[in-house]
């Protein structure tokens, strides 16, 4: 039997690229929304084109990144710089309910395509505008990705060593984080137009997005003056605190120390090894002293075990541990498996693909995936017919004319 979503009938239309615009599309879509994304073939969507790509074999039908961030989505393809073209955008922007683009600034009012002009398609449109700085400001066209994101807002000068050059974090950071405040965003909005018959304009910077999950690092700063600098994997509050070695090959697990008590535990897991009843180790500020010797010790014993059997030997006292996890481990998950995680959708070209299911259960309208990710255009003949209403004529006018390039 058919359960209720949330968004059922809330209409999007989607002109993004990459991951923030396309996961906030996605969001609302295993929540209900029908939702259009609209790319063009001249210009695809950038993650088509990056690896990794199913069985190792390129194509734009092909790419697992734009799989995983496109599921559940109708796939649209227009050429916007012909004038029948963007009558087609046109009529699906009276069509929905919420816009979203992640475009440069200047791209949008070049098209014609802001939010006032939009208004004057459909009074109560909501249209997200997320890119790296936002909207407005002295740097507001700066074109970037969300790495150079990342790094603005002071992640890579934290992220490494303190006696090396900073590698950065892993991927586009910014990417990652910011769809959270889109959808809650646009949820806002959407309840503000229930109430009120009014539409809104949204301007998400990812930078800002970014500094954010850098809170206390920044008030840090504007209370005390302190700039925080890289440390690892330490913590000035834990010790042991850190990654180490396990048997095998590129094995690991996690180990966080945070009290006295916490301590003395650990040492009990360890079989009360003679070196950490020495009197350097017995307090937290002792540990942080002598913290390079006693990563050394502490990974004489990891090393001995899997990352499982020390994981569960520590986790069995109550100090905090955890394995390493490679992608493998995850897909095995027994916890991921109970709860349903992962499910396999035919995708037209792939075949089978696995995706993963949000991270939380609504109880009563729980999240769906149905579809999986649109090849290029796959989806023209649906949305004109039968969201927008085309006769079989004129849809094939629009094909004559080459307006799904």
């Amino acid at each position: 039997m058919h359960r209720k979503q949330v968004l059922e009938g809330i209409n999007v239309v989607e002109l993004t690229r990459i991951i923030v615009g396309p996961h906030t599309g996605r969001m609302l879509a295993e929540h209900g929304a029908t939702v259009v994304k609209v790319e063009t073939m001249l210009h695809p969507d950038t993650v088509r084109l990056a690896a990794p790509f199913k069985d190792n074999v390129g194509g734009v039908d092909r790419a697992g990144y734009f799989s995983k961030y496109n599921a559940n989505k109708l796939g649209m393809t227009l050429n916007l710089d012909k004038p029948r073209g963007m009558e087609v955008f046109k009529r699906l922007v009276a069509w929905a309910d919420v816009v979203i683009e992640s475009n440069a600034p200047a791209v949008m009012p070049k098209l014609g395509l802001t939010y006032e002009d939009l208004k004057q398609i459909r009074p109560d449109i909501i249209m997200l505008s997320t890119n790296q700085l936002g909207q407005t400001g002295p740097w507001h066209n700066y074109k970037a990705y969300g790495a150079q994101a990342a790094a603005m807002a002071g992640f890579y000068y934290l992220t490494g060593y303190p006696d090396q050059d900073p590698p950065g974090v892993f991927g586009a950071y910014t990417d990652m984080v910011s769809p959270q405040w889109t959808v809650c965003a646009i949820l806002a909005a959407l309840d503000y137009r229930r109430r009120t018959g009014k539409g809104q304009y949204l301007d998400h910077s990812q930078f800002e997005a970014g500094v954010h999950w850098l809170a206390t690092t920044v008030l840090d700063y504007a209370i005390n003056g302190r700039i925080a600098e890289r440390m690892g994997n330490r913590d000035p509050y834990a010790a042991p605190h850190g990654v180490y070695r396990c048997a095998g090959e590129e094995r690991w697990c996690t180990i966080a120390v945070r009290s006295d008590e916490e301590w003395r535990a650990f040492c009990r897991a360890l079989g009360q090894p003679a070196w950490a009843q020495e009197e350097r180790f017995a307090t937290l500020l002792g540990r942080k002293h002598h913290e390079d010797e006693l990563d050394r010790l502490v990974e004489e014993w990891t090393r001995g075990r899997s990352p499982e059997e020390a994981t569960a030997a520590l986790q069995g006292v109550g100090v905090p541990a955890g394995v390493v996890a490679t992608s493998e481990d995850i897909h095995g998950d027994p916890q991921l498996a109970h709860r349903g995680h992962f499910v396999t959708l035919e995708h037209r070209e792939m075949g089978p693909v696995v995706y993963d299911m949000p991270p939380y259960r609504l109880s009563q309208t729980p999240a769906q995936l149905t579809m999986a990710a649109p090849c290029m255009g796959q989806h023209n003949e649906y949305v004109c017919r039968e969201l927008l209403g085309m006769s079989a004529d004129e849809l094939a006018d629009l094909v004559a004319e080459g307006v799904f390039e």
